[in-house]
């Protein structure tokens, strides 16, 4: 199954779990091109301390447009510590208005243990409705997975590993090597 936001690359899953008063986010490694797997360890997770506020974010879509993502989202929390809401959308308001952003190809999943979001190219800033979401060409099956066990007595964080071993199972764009940052609100 290709993620066709981003025509072209694939190997991209990104979860996001909220349960009790922690937030973990985990990404795969996997970075394709077609069939061609390019690198299987790449870091699409990243923690940020932005103006001393931590936030975490993980992103799906081209690294380069990825990290231009982060470095904006950085200056936005600057202006506005400790506000990731604000801060994510007048990113999602700049992504949708600006000829140069509107190029960028990448999704991002942020947090900051209290609230997280997923902010996309079409302006949106959409916070989940069962506290888990996921991006990316595995992201469906991961979601699948993670909202199926939020009601066991497993925390966010193997709730999120566990989805993902699943998603990695069953996407061949998505692999098992994670990288996982937990926050608490």
């Amino acid at each position: 199954m290709a993620d066709d936001t981003f025509p072209g690359w694939h190997g991209t899953t990104i979860i996001g779990v909220k349960k009790g008063d922690e937030v973990v986010i985990a990404g795969d490694g996997q970075v394709s091109l077609g069939q061609t797997v390019i690198k299987g360890s790449a870091r699409k997770v990243r923690r940020l301390k932005p103006g001393g506020h931590e936030v975490v974010a993980g992103f799906a879509g081209s690294t380069a447009d990825a990290f231009t993502l982060l470095e904006r989202l950085e200056v936005k929390l600057e202006a506005t510590p400790g506000q990731l809401a604000r801060a994510s959308v007048e990113l999602a308001k700049d992504w949708r208005t600006d000829k140069y952003l509107q190029k960028l190809e990448a999704m991002l999943i942020v947090t900051d243990g209290k609230d997280i979001f997923v902010i996309t190219g079409a302006g949106d800033v959409l916070e989940p409705e069962h506290d888990v979401t996921a991006i990316g060409s595995g992201g469906n099956f991961a979601l699948a997975a993670a909202r199926g066990m939020m009601d066991s007595d497993k925390d966010a964080e193997t709730i999120a590993r566990d989805a993902m071993a699943i998603a990695a199972d069953i996407c061949v764009y998505t692999n098992g090597r994670l990288t996982v940052e937990k926050i608490s609100g």
